[in-house]
């Protein structure tokens, strides 16, 4: 299982399932990141936090929390 957290700048990953309960996975969910959906990693601060990508022709940035609900394949 590896998560989102752990993909490197410059790939594209596809989302195979979000950990987590409630109003932070709605939040996930409301920023178009859903089951089967294509996420391109453009680029990660220093510190890891944010995590800046693409969904959807949208570039968003994550914080390192959400990132790790994330299972990616």
């Amino acid at each position: 299982m590896a998560t989102l957290k752990e993909t490197t700048v410059g790939s594209t990953v596809k989302v195979r399932k979000i950990n987590g309960e409630g109003a932070l996975k709605r939040h996930i969910m409301d920023m178009g990141i859903t089951k089967g959906v294509e996420v391109y990693v453009r680029k990660v601060a220093p510190l890891g936090d944010p995590i800046e990508v693409t969904v959807r022709g949208y570039e968003l940035s994550l914080r390192k929390e959400y990132a790790e609900m994330i299972e990616v394949e």
